[in-house]
Parts: structure tokens; C-alpha cells; sequence
């Protein structure tokens, strides 16, 4: 099991919405935390209000899309805190245009932050916890990466966050022997306020930060699976403590509404089933194909 109290954790996008709630809710459960963020009024307020209610907090500017801003936060967070026991790869934006509608600046924005972000932020903090011979990393997914057809309009998005899903289910596995644990947090309705603030984050570097919402378009609520299941929403302060839950109990994966099991089924084991039926139907039909020269050593068939 991975402990909560004493340790030190830093979460990124920690100013509000899901950050905000794990940073209090790690505060509330014995943890030291730093709270990182883009906009640093932001962060310092989620930090003042923690040691308000006498816990332990510092406020850290991060730009995540940045990596030099990645490493400036881990120095500043080990030089408060010490050792960083469990990171919390948080940040994120989000945007619902069509793909081809999109401009550069915006595709990178939306990579850079919710894929890279995450990836270097590992990679920044992996080694120390990898030398202690423990710790833990939570990264923050999505609905969107885990069911990437439900959200329509929204491919940039579910691409980064389908990524964040295979980086930490393949990353735990050369880890594990040093005693690190991996869990992928897939949010499946929380009231983050991201849509509300999200061009506030825009670096100048992809177009600048801006006002005003992210407008969700009609298509975005007609999937199939929507309309037999909306989806309903938790405040941030609701989800936390399901998070650390699951964190405590080194699950490789946190969802926070149970009834959207049955998207995982129609997703992949209606969908992908049937794809696997008919390479078993053209391989009893045609034969399996034959097998190249130089087998790469990945397993046996």
C-alpha cells in the first residue's frame, strides 16, 4: 500500500478544479504539498487556504508544456518540501473544435500540456523516486483517452489523454521493481471550471491566453453511449478522496462513477472483440499468414 500522511506530493494544475481538490484532500490526509500551477495567484490560493486549515503548503509557478519550467518547480518543491513521494501529473486543457478547423498553435497546446506535460513531469521526478526505492505517480486521463469515441470533436484531446493511458501502464512495469506504483486517474464527469478558464492558460508561445469558454457543440452530447448514459457531475472536493483511495491501494487505474462500466464494454469488448472475430475468420479462411525470416525477440507465438 502506498502512505499518504508524512509524504511529500506536488500536483500540477493544482490551482483548481481536480488539482485543487487533491491538494487539499492530500493536505487533509497528512501530506506536504506543493501546489503547482500556471497562474500563480491561482496556486497560492489553494496553498494559503491548506495552511488556513493547518495544513502544509507552498504555492509553485509551472508551465508544464515548458521543461525548463518543470525542473525550475521540482527544485523549488524539493528545496520546501524534500523528497517528492508522490507526483500528481495533473495539468491539463482541453478544446472541442474540428480537427481540421484547428490551428498548429492549437494542436500543440492541447499535446504539449495534457501529453508531454505529463511525460516530462515524470521524467522529471521519476529519478529521485526511483534512487529512495519508492513513491507514487498519478496521472490524470480522462472518459476521453479511456473511451476516446465518446466525446466526438474532441481528437487532440482523447489522442493525448489515450497517450497518458499507455505511458503509465507501460512505464509501471520497468519501475515496479523499485518499488514505484502507477495510477491513471480517468475523470468521468467533475465540475472543474476548465471549460470556463481554459483559454487563461495559453502560453504566448501557442497563441497567447485569452477569455471566454470552451463552447461544447451539439455533436460533442449525441454519442450513442451519452444518450443511454449522460454523464453526471461530482464537485472536485467529492473526487479526491476516491483518488487517494485508490492511490492508497496501489490501483493502476481511478474512475469515480461506477456506472459507466458498461462504455468499456461497448468500446472495446463489443467493438475490438468483433475486430479480433474477423482476424480469426480470415486466418481459418486464408491460413495464418507466414512467418518472417528474423523473428524479433517480443514473445512466442
Amino acid at each position: 500500500m502506498t502512505q499518504i500522511a508524512g509524504k511529500a506530493a506536488v500536483v500540477t494544475g493544482g490551482g483548481s478544479g481536480i488539482g485543487m481538490g487533491l491538494a487539499k484532500e492530500l493536505a487533509r490526509q497528512g501530506a506536504t504539498v506543493a501546489v503547482a500551477d500556471i497562474l500563480l495567484d491561482n496556486a497560492r490560493k489553494v496553498a494559503e487556504e491548506i495552511v488556513a486549515d493547518g495544513g502544509q503548503a507552498v504555492a509553485i509557478h509551472c508551465d508544464v508544456s515548458d521543461r525548463a519550467s518543470i525542473r525550475a518547480m521540482k527544485a523549488e518543491a524539493n528545496a520546501a518540501l524534500g523528497p517528492i513521494g508522490l507526483l500528481f501529473a495533473n495539468a491539463g486543457v482541453t478544446s472541442f473544435e474540428p480537427l481540421v478547423e484547428m490551428s498548429d498553435e492549437d494542436v500543440d497546446w492541447i499535446i504539449q500540456v495534457n501529453l508531454m506535460g505529463a511525460i516530462n513531469t515524470v521524467r522529471a521526478f521519476l529519478p529521485d523516486m526511483i534512487a529512495a526505492n519508492e513513491g507514487h505517480l498519478v496521472a490524470t486521463s480522462s472518459t476521453a483517452g479511456l473511451f476516446p469515441s465518446l466525446f466526438p470533436v474532441h481528437a487532440p484531446y482523447s489522442a493525448a489523454k489515450m497517450g497518458i493511458i499507455g505511458l503509465m501502464m507501460n512505464i509501471a512495469h520497468e519501475i515496479a521493481p523499485h518499488n514505484v506504483r502507477t495510477t491513471i486517474y480517468c475523470p468521468g464527469g467533475v465540475a472543474s471550471g476548465m471549460k470556463d478558464n481554459n483559454a487563461r492558460y495559453r502560453p504566448a508561445r501557442f497563441g497567447g491566453p485569452g477569455e471566454g469558454g470552451v463552447r461544447v457543440p451539439k455533436v460533442s452530447h449525441a454519442s450513442a453511449l451519452l444518450q443511454e448514459t449522460p454523464i453526471t457531475f461530482y464537485a472536485p472536493e467529492s473526487i479526491a478522496p476516491i483518488v487517494l483511495n485508490a492511490v492508497r491501494h496501489d490501483r493502476p487505474f481511478a474512475f469515480d462513477h461506477a456506472e459507466q462500466r458498461h462504455f468499456f464494454y461497448q468500446t472495446y469488448a463489443d467493438v475490438v472483440d468483433a475486430c479480433f472475430d474477423d482476424i480469426a475468420a480470415y486466418e481459418r479462411e486464408h491460413g495464418i499468414p507466414p512467418l518472417a525470416a528474423d523473428q524479433p525477440l517480443l514473445g512466442s507465438r
